[in-house]
C-alpha cells in the first residue's frame, strides 16, 4: 500500500491526520487551507537519483540551442513555435547565463519519478510550502518521527530568495527594491497573494512591492514603481501573455529597455521559458537527436522523460525501437497518450486520451487538428497513489504531483498538489481543487 518503506513506517507510527496550522497569509490566501493530512516522503537513494536526473535534464535542455541550432536562440525559439513578438522578447534583457530556478512537475510510477512538465522562470509557484513543513513539526508525533528517521526538508523560500540575490548580482547584506510584477489582466485576482508575498519577503531582506507591469515607469535613469527605484523585477508575466494581448510588447518594452541599459535586473529573463516549452522536451525525446547525448545523459533522460513527440505527419520510433506512423499510432492508442499545447502552463490545453466522455472520433479529430501546430503527444504515466488518513483514520488513496525545485543554492524542495484518486479529476492543479502538501526527505550521507 505504501509507495516506499519510509511512508509505510510513518503510516504505522502516525495512523491519524497530522493537524497543521501554518499561520501564514501566503498559505491561507493562495492555497485556501486545502492541505493534505500528512507530508509525503522521499528516501535517500531515490532523492539522490532524482536530483541527479533533473540536473542532467536541465543541462540537456539549455544545451539544445547549441546542439541543434548552432547557438541561434531565435531559430530555437522559432522551432518551438513562438511568434515574432515572443522571439523579440526572448532575445532582450537576457543575462549571461540561464537561470537555475525551475520546478519539475512529476508523477511517481512503479519505476520512479517521471516528468510531466518542466517549468523555468520566476512565475512558478510553491516555494512558500516551507511554512507547512514548519507547522507539521509542531505535532509531537511528527517531530518524533522526523528525528527518529533523521529526516530533513528544504527551505524553498530561502533558496528562492538566495537565487534572486545570486543571479541578479545583489551584494550580501544589501536590501534591494524588488517589484513582484504580474500582467494587468491577472493582477486583480492575484494582488492579495502578491501583497502577502511582498510583505513576507520584506521580512527576509527584500524591499518588496506588488504591482502589474503597466505600473512600472522608465525615467530618470532607472525603472520606477511610484517613488521606489526598482533594482529587480520579479516577473510573473509570461510569454503566453505576449501572445494573448495586442499591447503586450508596448507594456514590456520599458522593462526590457531598462534591463538592456543595465538600470534594472530581471529575475528571470524571458529566455527561461524557452526551456520550459514542451516542444523542447520533444526534442530531447526524439530519436533523431539521441546521437547528440552521451550514454550517461541518455540513461537519465530515459529514466525521467516519458516518450514525447511533436505532432506531425510521418513515422516515429517507439520505446521498443519499432517504427510506426505517428498519427495512426495516436489514434489507435488513445488510452495511452496525452495531447498538450507546447506553451501552456498549469494544465492549460491538455487533453487526456482516457478522459471520461472523450470519444475516439473526437480524439482523432483533435490529434489531426494539432498536426504541425504547437502541440506534443506524450506517453501516459500511471502514478502510484499515496495513502493519507481521513478524519476517522481510514487510509484513502491520493494522486500527487511532485513539484521539485532546482535553485542556485540548495535543490530538492517539493511542492505537492494532490487529488483523491477516486475523484476522476483530469488535471491536478489548484484550479481544479487540488489539496497541497509538502515533503520530508531522508538525509543523504553527504547532506
Amino acid at each position: 500500500m505504501a509507495r516506499n518503506a519510509l511512508t509505510a513506517q510513518f503510516l504505522k507510527a502516525v495512523p491519524t491526520p497530522v493537524p497543521v496550522d501554518p499561520q501564514s497569509e501566503l498559505v491561507r490566501i493562495f492555497y485556501r487551507g486545502c492541505l493534505l493530512t500528512r507530508p509525503l516522503f522521499i528516501e535517500a537513494d531515490e532523492r539522490r537519483r532524482l536530483l541527479a536526473d533533473l540536473d542532467v535534464l536541465r543541462s540537456a535542455l539549455i544545451s539544445l540551442p547549441d546542439r541543434l541550432f548552432d547557438g541561434d536562440l531565435a531559430a530555437f525559439a522559432r522551432a518551438l513555435g513562438m511568434n515574432d513578438d515572443q522571439i523579440r522578447c526572448v532575445l532582450r534583457g537576457r543575462g549571461t547565463s540561464v537561470t537555475r530556478f525551475s520546478r519539475s512537475d512529476l508523477y511517481a510510477d512503479e519505476g520512479g519519478f517521471r516528468l510531466m512538465e518542466y517549468n523555468m522562470g520566476s512565475a512558478i509557484g510553491g516555494s512558500d510550502m516551507v511554512h507547512i513543513n514548519r507547522a507539521l513539526l509542531n505535532d509531537a508525533r511528527m517531530k518524533e518521527f522526523v528525528e527518529e528517521h533523521d529526516l530533513d526538508h528544504v527551505d524553498t523560500m530561502r533558496a528562492h530568495l538566495d537565487t534572486i540575490r545570486l543571479e541578479c548580482g545583489i551584494e550580501p547584506g544589501s536590501r534591494p527594491v524588488i517589484a513582484i510584477t504580474d500582467w494587468p489582466e491577472s493582477y486583480e485576482s492575484l494582488a492579495p497573494y502578491m501583497r502577502a508575498v511582498a510583505e513576507h519577503w520584506s521580512t527576509l531582506g527584500m524591499d518588496a512591492h506588488a504591482c502589474h507591469i503597466g505600473e512600472l515607469e522608465a525615467r530618470d535613469g532607472g525603472l520606477w514603481l511610484g517613488e521606489h527605484r526598482v533594482d529587480i523585477v520579479n516577473r510573473l508575466f509570461m510569454l503566453e501573455d505576449v501572445a494573448s494581448a495586442p499591447d503586450a510588447v508596448a507594456l514590456m518594452d520599458p522593462v526590457l529597455d531598462a534591463a538592456e541599459r543595465g538600470e534594472v535586473k530581471i529575475f528571470t529573463p524571458m529566455d527561461a521559458e524557452l526551456f520550459g516549452c514542451k516542444a523542447a522536451l520533444a526534442m530531447l525525446s526524439d530519436e533523431a537527436n539521441r546521437h547528440l547525448f552521451d550514454p550517461r545523459e541518455l540513461a537519465a533522460l530515459d529514466r525521467i522523460l516519458p516518450w514525447t513527440r511533436t505532432v506531425r505527419e510521418g513515422e516515429v520510433t517507439l520505446e521498443d525501437g519499432s517504427r510506426v506512423d505517428l498519427l495512426a499510432h495516436a489514434v489507435e492508442h488513445q488510452e495511452e497518450l496525452v495531447l498538450k499545447a507546447t506553451l501552456g502552463h498549469g494544465g492549460k490545453a491538455v487533453l487526456l486520451g482516457w478522459q471520461e466522455g472523450l470519444t475516439s472520433e473526437e480524439w482523432a479529430e483533435r490529434v489531426r487538428d494539432a498536426v504541425d501546430g504547437p502541440y506534443v503527444l506524450q506517453r501516459r504515466i500511471r502514478p502510484v497513489p499515496e495513502y493519507c488518513a481521513d478524519e476517522d483514520g481510514t487510509l484513502v488513496p491520493w494522486t500527487p504531483v511532485w513539484g521539485v525545485f532546482t535553485t542556485a543554492t540548495v535543490s530538492g524542495g517539493v511542492f505537492v498538489r494532490a487529488t483523491r484518486t477516486d475523484s476522476r479529476v483530469d488535471v491536478i492543479n489548484l484550479g481544479t481543487g487540488a489539496s497541497t502538501g509538502t515533503v520530508f526527505h531522508a538525509r543523504t550521507p553527504d547532506a
